[in-house]
């Protein structure tokens, strides 16, 4: 018997979306059914009747479905590779023929399986399909052992198993005492555990039972497969749960049918099967209308309200969710991911004005936002911090201020005070729903050039160090005053700085790389079979603070090397005392600040604003996305609000703008996803949900303003420490972008995975190169303009992304082309997203699609 697919173009009429379109079949009340939970997972067990080896009779596990199908080898007894399971168009008919004509009992009141297999046997005598007489044969059958094909890692097969999962368990063979096939359907009113019966203890839902004689003209095996792999399909188990009749699962079957592809028996390789994949719909259930965050209301202050109504009243659950031991992980790796941009940043920004603001302001800030944020924001999974395009904001402003002799932290106050305005308009007029043309294209180019920042920063400042301590052949000694002053130098530059030490440049390359390295692979190790779950989930939700401690003991062990430590302030002072106090007058330090700057001050607040606007819009995309699985809700209009308000005020006190912080708020969604425990063999992990609660960000922008009081602590470490934190960070926040995989497709030939495997099918391959060429040139124009004088058009430029997608991009695409990048993208991130949180995947494993492949058997 040969067994082939062939892809008939004809069939592609058929795969258009909405060509099948499927509902649940029936809708009643929930409170009819009680027992009805249609988000409950089924376990499948398929059992023959087979002889053993004392010629007996007995029950035979030979199939199982979790997710995919099992089968046990015949020859070894093993459990063969998990597979989507294709089925015989014929198998599917003759199911449907023997449930139109057998017993169907919905609801049965039974809780043993031999009251069960009395009540089958009744009405398979009511319904004529045995004799009277073989009722105790047919009983006996029912009651024959089991044997199991029992796994060794029988633990590990419940973990695969969802907690509130329930089983089917299948019935079919062959005895010689009936004269037709006889079948029943049984779904138990309550699910009850029935020993013996499956290999693993999960409460039994349904029962299918088939029995006949030999000679009848039907494959027993093949209809077991087919109604397991039913009831292993959500759609049509969900159907099972909802049946009040025999008609219903008629219907059931009916609507598989209707959305089923029969591929003619031939040659079917790897490339057509992603070729027809190609047309699937994403979805077969159609989303219902739900509460969308940025449909505009059409009143004043109508989004800002919504927001409210829709995320305050969680605030109880915010706190209760944060009870979680890996709550308590994120807020270590947080904290580190959040003070380590604040003190980099803050010397770089110390650099850029003169010391006017520094690393305490922007300490200060960042606490500060972070507090008010965490209580008052929509979406508290945003970590608010200092990024790359407001430092080329501050440098450019500062620039042009020293130019034209206006005081730089006076124009500041102004802006601010702007920028309040602005976004009090913003928002009463509802402008936060512009977001909705930010496409993925532009998505990407940011998110892209933010992870490029943090790389380029991690590298710009280890090549500083090997700059300041040059490798040498042998050492001349010191050239700078006392090695007692090193620890206190600062990046503005301290005339007590050290330079030329030996081994520093290397001591630091290797804390970074370590850093790096143990953080990335600690995270791993959560995947690994090392160790016992709980322990590993541990080791890998620790992962970063583990690998800073160690990275610091190392330093701390190496005595004769020096490395440039923290300069954390010491004292609540801001940078330069001698050149400005915490309060700023509007009026300048002389009160003679020009009014005619007072009203200029709306272009910069404009560029600022726009910065804000995107970078935290973007932000609060990339984390909200529906395969994150979040249920409580954001508020775009709420959250830009609060974020802008809090600048505009802090320019009082001479404190930089901060916005959401695209690479630490990935990461901390990242560190507060919990990826599903019961994951089905063949399967990929999926997100399960994320610990959506105020408390992690809260304590850590707590922690960072503390860091003040404890600097003499975080003095120890190491700056190439963190600069291997901002690696970590960068790096895997460059995995969760598409345009990352693309960047790699123009080195690899056209078929590097499944999922590009779809575009690339589609698409030409030269036309996906223009695409990601396109998004290269973008991206290149804004490092440019960023690093040069014109840094204030920088968020012009930003904007200019949007009309490029719209208007551009349809001129040198088709509309079929445009789309199938954007679908392409969408599989992408969301395979990427599950990787940036370290889960991994089996081997081989299967391409599931919404619609079955039948597979038509010939001889």
């Amino acid at each position: 018997m040969s067994h082939g697919f062939i892809f008939d173009t004809n069939i592609r009429d058929f795969l258009k979306p909405g060509r099948c379109e499927v509902s649940l079949v029936f809708t009643r009340p929930a409170t009819e059914h009680p027992h009805e939970c249609f988000c409950v997972q089924v376990f499948v067990e398929l059992n023959e009747l087979v002889i053993d080896r004392n010629q007996e009779l007995q029950w035979r596990e030979t199939a199982r479905w979790i997710k995919f199908e099992e089968e046990v080898e015949e020859e070894t007894e093993r459990w063969g590779r998990p597979h989507v399971a294709s089925l015989s168009f014929r198998s599917l008919l003759e199911l449907r023929k023997t449930i139109s004509h057998g017993a169907v009992l919905l609801d049965l009141k039974q809780k043993t399986l031999p009251g069960i297999a009395q009540q089958v046997v009744e009405q398979m005598v009511i319904s004529d399909q045995i004799k009277a007489e073989d009722r105790a044969n047919v009983l006996q059958a029912l009651l024959l052992k089991h044997s199991l094909s029992r796994s060794k890692h029988e633990v590990k097969l419940m973990e695969k198993i969802p907690e509130r999962a329930e089983a089917t368990v299948v019935l079919v063979g062959t005895v010689g005492f009936l004269e037709q096939p006889s079948m029943a359907f049984v779904r138990l009113q309550e699910a009850v555990l029935l020993e013996s019966v499956l290999e693993v203890p999960v409460p039994v839902r349904f029962l299918f039972l088939l029995l006949g004689p030999p000679t009848a003209n039907i494959d027993y095996h093949q209809i077991g497969r087919s109604i397991s792999t039913l009831m292993s399909d959500k759609l049509f188990h969900e159907a099972a749960y909802q049946a009040d009749d025999r008609q219903d699962l008629l219907t059931a079957i009916n609507r598989f049918l209707d959305c089923s592809v029969v591929l003619p028996p031939s040659d079917l390789d790897e490339q057509t099967i992603t070729e027809l994949s190609s047309y699937l719909p994403d979805s077969l259930v159609p989303s219902k209308p739900g509460d969308e965050p940025l449909r505009r209301s059409g009143r004043l202050f109508g989004g800002l309200i919504k927001d409210v109504t829709r995320r305050y009243p969680q605030y109880l659950s915010d706190i209760r969710d944060a009870l979680n031991p890996q709550c308590m992980a994120a807020i270590v790796f947080i904290y580190f991911a959040a003070l380590s941009p604040a003190i980099t940043f803050g010397g770089l920004l110390g650099e850029k004005t003169e010391g006017l603001i520094g690393v305490s302001e922007l300490i200060v800030a960042t606490a500060m936002h972070g507090i008010v944020f965490s209580v008052l924001g929509a979406q508290p999974l945003l970590v608010i911090g200092f990024s790359g395009p407001l430092l080329v904001f501050e440098e450019a402003f500062y620039t042009f201020c020293k130019a034209n002799g206006v005081e730089y932290l006076t124009g500041r106050v102004w802006i601010g005070f702007w920028l309040v305005l602005i976004v009090l308009l913003t928002v009463a007029f509802e402008g936060s729903i512009l977001v909705r043309f930010v496409s993925r294209f532009t998505q990407e180019i940011f998110s892209f050039l933010i992870s490029l920042i943090f790389i380029y920063e991690t590298f710009a400042k280890l090549v500083k160090i090997f700059q300041e301590h040059p490798l040498q052949n042998c050492f001349h000694g010191n050239n700078t005053v006392s090695p007692s002053m090193c620890n206190y130098t600062t990046a503005a530059g301290d005339p007590g700085k050290v330079l030329g030490e030996p081994n520093t440049a290397l001591l630091s390359f290797v804390l970074m790389v370590g850093t790096y390295f143990i953080a990335f692979y600690l995270r791993k190790f959560k995947n690994s079979s090392f160790f016992p779950g709980t322990l590993r989930r541990i080791i890998g939700d620790f992962g970063v603070p583990i690998a800073i401690l160690i990275m610091v003991l190392v330093d701390y062990s190496v005595e004769d090397t020096y490395t440039q430590k923290l300069n954390v302030p010491s004292g609540f002072s801001v940078s330069s005392p001698e050149k400005r106090g915490w309060w700023i007058s509007p009026l300048g330090s002389d009160g003679q600040f020009p009014v005619w700057m007072m009203a200029a001050s709306i272009l910069p607040a404009i560029l600022v604003f726009i910065l804000i606007f995107m970078e935290s819009q973007i932000t609060a995309l990339i984390v909200s996305k529906k395969e994150r699985m979040l249920v409580k809700g954001t508020g775009f209009h709420l959250d830009l609000l609060i974020i802008v308000v809090v600048g505009g005020v802090s320019a009082l006190f001479g404190l930089p703008w901060l916005s959401a912080a695209t690479v630490r708020s990935v990461t901390h969604t990242n560190a507060l996803t919990v990826m599903s425990k019961a994951v089905a063999p063949g399967d990929k992990p999926r997100i399960q949900e994320v610990k959506e609660q105020r408390v992690t960000g809260f304590l850590v922008a707590v922690l960072v303003g503390l860091s003040i009081v404890i600097g003499e602590v975080l003095r120890q470490i190491p700056l190439a420490v963190l600069f291997g934190i901002f690696l970590y960070m960068g790096v895997m926040s460059l995995n969760g972008i598409q345009l990352t995989e693309r960047l790699i497709l123009l080195l690899m030939p056209p078929k590097p995975s499944a999922y590009l495997s779809v575009c690339v099918s589609q698409v030409r391959t030269l036309r996906m190169h223009l695409f990601t060429v396109i998004q290269l040139t973008c991206l290149s124009l804004l490092w440019v303009v960023m690093a040069t004088a014109a840094a204030l058009a920088f968020p012009f430029m930003l904007l200019l992304t949007i009309p490029v997608r719209m208007l551009l991009l349809p001129r040198l695409f088709n509309c079929r082309e445009l789309q199938s990048v954007s679908l392409t993208t969408n599989q992408c991130l969301d395979q990427q997203e599950e990787a940036s949180s370290d889960s991994s995947t089996a081997n081989g494993e299967p391409t599931e699609v919404p619609f079955s492949y039948i597979m038509m058997h010939s001889s």
